[in-house]
């Protein structure tokens, strides 16, 4: 049976692949009101321009590639059961071959029925723009499938769970200051390895096992410490 490794990931792993993030420089939340175009009131002061927001990001996110720390977490598969836990909304994990995943604040390429939450729909490349007057088959009003601000984040228990299950536990490109995500360290049990992979990482416990390097860098050293550390002879 192979042992549980279980991955958080945040904004910088797919940062490498040219997906926009917020909050760096230069992010996405300088050309909006971030309570207008992310939040459950904005959205519902003003639902066209909600869809306009997540419409050019679908544009650009269809131009955008796995990149090899994407494809890292898939090759660890080979010696772990991998579950990713992601706080992006991309579906570069997807594209990349990740087989257990869980999207905690929702799915850009997604979009659902307002009528009906259990009814959600993939967009392809040749639907990406939604508006208020978009319909699904039922005739019911669609809106994107994301987790907006002041609105639950339905898949934190599930997470919290493959936290507390984990073997060995990995914190990718994330702040660590994004709740209820940030919580999940807290759930791992005591003595289970944790590695944390950030260019600029946050300050963690003693205990944490960092690696300062970009999203790709450190999923290539992952791996090295990782087959050393459990596969010597691999």
């Amino acid at each position: 049976m192979k042992p549980k490794l279980v991955i958080s990931t945040g904004a910088g792993i797919s940062a490498e692949s040219g997906v926009s993030t917020f909050r760096d420089a230069g992010g996405l939340w300088e050309n909006y009101p971030v309570m207008e175009v992310c939040s459950a009131e904005g959205f519902a002061r003003n639902p066209a321009l909600v869809h306009q927001f997540y419409n050019e990001r679908r544009k650009g996110l269809i131009k955008c590639q796995p990149n090899a720390a994407h494809k890292g977490l898939v090759e660890l598969e080979k010696w772990y059961d991998v579950y990713v836990i992601t706080q992006n909304v991309d579906d570069l994990h997807e594209r990349a071959g990740s087989k257990n995943l869980l999207h905690l604040h929702g799915e850009l390429m997604k979009v659902r029925s307002m009528a009906d939450d259990t009814r959600v729909y993939t967009l392809d490349e040749e639907h990406l723009e939604t508006s208020p007057e978009t319909r699904d088959k039922y005739g019911d009003p669609v809106r994107p499938h994301i987790v907006f601000f002041q609105e639950a984040v339905p898949n934190i228990e599930r997470a919290i769970e493959w936290a507390h299950e984990a073997d060995i536990f990995v914190v990718i490109g994330t702040s660590l200051a994004v709740y209820p995500a940030a919580s999940l360290l807290h759930y791992v049990r005591k003595g289970v390895p944790i590695y944390y992979i950030d260019p600029k990482p946050a300050a963690v416990p003693s205990n944490v096992i960092v690696i300062p390097k970009p999203a790709t860098e450190g999923v290539a050293e992952l791996i090295r410490q990782l087959k050393i550390d459990n596969f010597p002879n691999s």
